[in-house]
């Protein structure tokens, strides 16, 4: 049955839903390879579009069996879709050239009629220093350098002014990245994990998503309370740095809505292996071995159970409370047709009740 339930229903505390989103990892496994696997991402985009979703992020990682270059497929799925938004959640700025970024998100962008979200991250992670090369600064210093970098390039700041004669430009060129899509900056948003994250995405006036992973909380603070926490800090250091309302903050969350006794049993499993796992949980076939949380983090809980459950453990959360728009995480090893089931079970049972009306076409 079909939920809807009137947004002047909703709790007090509790921010109707502007956009329903969805996160995939856009993973494949060693059976079916990786061509398949991008081609069930676009299915799902399609699925998702149909179902009157907002919004669909892909997180990028590299050296796995998981999307490394979101900016092509995002091209690629805009081809499929015509209302959706395609976001990147995230793309770490540590081992990423701002420039040729910059580039490659202009012109994706222009491809799909504006519908790309990117979502950065300036952690302080150096795992593949080996690989892409080490930086003379910390990884957190250098990948806060590059976000500036790539800020004013997206801008269509003046990067260089030319000084001598060089083929292909003249003394007193200005460069600048082409093409260029005006608007593409006010699509960019900080991957926040952290209080200090989200503060310095108010401070450059950029938009803020919160993962399932954060760090450095309180002793005895919950996942959602920390998080709510972040997104007030979030707020109030917009209004007080431009002194405009901020724009609405996005929040990723394992949300299963179990319409059967089977699926039921099937989400409280991968609750426990999460539970068990942590970020290790829901691997495909050939992924690299699990790895250890990071120390001091913690990981978001799975909302999961009968639509009645899920919406009222929904509501009781303050950091899906404090949400203007909820991003469903998929597991990463659930398929195509688990993860279409996902959606629209939480599109038709589940999402009316949080104030969400789907973004149809007429």
């Amino acid at each position: 049955m079909t939920i809807a339930v009137p947004a002047n229903t909703l709790p007090a505390s509790f921010r109707p839903k502007l956009r329903l989103g969805f996160n995939t990892r856009v993973s494949f496994n060693d059976d079916a390879g990786p061509a398949q696997g991008l081609r069930d991402g676009i299915e799902l985009y399609k699925a998702a579009e149909r179902l009157g979703y907002q919004s669909g992020w892909a997180y990028q990682r590299h050296f796995d069996h998981y999307l490394s270059s979101p900016l092509p497929f995002f091209a690629a799925v805009g081809q499929h879709t015509r209302r959706i938004t395609l976001g990147s959640a995230v793309i770490p700025m540590r081992y990423q050239d701002p420039i040729l970024l910059a580039e490659a998100a202009g012109t994706t962008d222009l491809l799909i009629d504006g519908r790309l979200e990117l979502a950065i991250a300036t952690g302080g992670n150096a795992a593949f220093d080996a690989v892409f090369g080490a930086s003379d600064t910390d990884a957190r210093t250098e990948a806060k350098r590059r976000q500036a970098r790539f800020l004013s390039a997206i801008s269509g700041e003046v990067l260089h002014t030319v000084t001598e004669a060089l083929p292909g430009s003249s003394p007193g060129a200005e460069l600048r990245v082409t093409p260029h899509s005006p608007t593409l900056r006010s699509r960019i948003r900080q991957g926040s994990a952290s209080l200090g994250s989200a503060i310095q995405a108010a401070e450059l006036g950029i938009g803020l998503i919160s993962g399932t992973v954060l760090h450095d909380h309180e002793d005895g603070e919950t996942f959602g309370e920390y998080q709510a926490r972040l997104i007030e800090a979030y707020r109030a250091t917009w209004r007080k740095t431009w002194t405009t309302e901020p724009p609405p903050v996005a929040v990723a969350a394992s949300i299963l809505v179990g319409t059967t006794a089977e699926l039921r049993d099937k989400y409280a499993a991968y609750d426990r292996e999460r539970r068990t796992k942590g970020i290790a949980a829901s691997r495909p076939k050939g992924a690299l071995a699990p790895v250890a949380q990071p120390v001091g983090a913690q990981i978001s809980p799975v909302f999961q159970g009968t639509p009645d459950q899920v919406i009222q453990a929904v509501y009781n959360d303050p950091g899906l409370a404090a949400a203007d728009e909820v991003v469903l995480f998929l597991p990463p090893a659930f398929g195509l047709a688990e993860n279409v089931r996902l959606l629209t079970d939480l599109a038709h049972e589940v999402a009316p009740a949080f104030g969400w009306s789907p973004a149809l076409d007429t």
